[in-house]
C-alpha cells in the first residue's frame, strides 16, 4: 500500500507569516491539531509543522501572548516528509525513527500534498503493526 492513498489529501497549510489566531482558526475549521507550514502557495514546500500543543508549550507556558506571534516564531522546522508514492512501511519507519504522530507527504516537487497520522494508520495496520508504531514513536 502506498502513503498517498491513506493519507488526507490537500491539509489545511499555512506560512511562517500566518498569525497564531489564524493557525488555531485553521485547527478548528478543518478539525485537526497540526497545519504544515509552507514556503508559499506556489511552491506549497515544507518549511515546518505546528501543532496545537506548540502553542500551547512554546508560546501560552512561556508567557508569550499568542494573540500576537507568529507561526514562525514557534513552528517545528526541518519538517520530516515522505514521498506520496512511499511505502506505508516507510512511513511508519520514518515515524519511528523521527519519534513523530504525524508526517508530511511531499509529491515529487516537494509540494506538501497530504499528511498521515497515527490515527489513519492504525486504521490500516494491523493491531500489532499499529501497537509497535505507537510503542516506538512514544519511546
Amino acid at each position: 500500500m502506498k502513503v498517498g492513498e491513506i493519507m488526507t489529501k490537500n491539509p489545511a497549510c499555512c506560512f511562517d507569516t500566518t498569525t497564531l489566531v489564524d493557525v488555531a482558526k485553521m485547527m478548528a475549521d478543518h478539525d485537526c491539531g497540526s497545519i504544515p507550514v509552507v514556503d508559499g502557495d506556489d511552491t506549497k514546500k515544507p518549511i515546518g509543522t505546528i501543532t496545537d500543543r506548540d502553542i500551547t508549550i512554546r508560546a501560552v507556558a512561556h508567557k508569550k501572548n499568542p494573540l500576537t506571534m507568529f507561526a514562525g516564531e514557534i513552528m517545528t522546522m526541518n519538517p520530516v516528509t515522505v514521498r506520496a508514492d512511499a511505502s506505508f512501511e516507510e512511513a511508519c519507519q520514518a515515524m519511528e525513527n523521527a519519534q513523530i504522530r504525524r508526517i508530511l507527504v511531499v509529491d515529487d516537487k516537494g509540494s506538501c500534498v497530504g499528511v498521515i497520522a497515527q490515527a489513519d494508520i492504525a486504521r490500516k495496520a494491523s493491531e500489532h503493526e499499529t501497537a509497535v508504531l505507537v510503542k516506538d514513536v512514544s519511546a
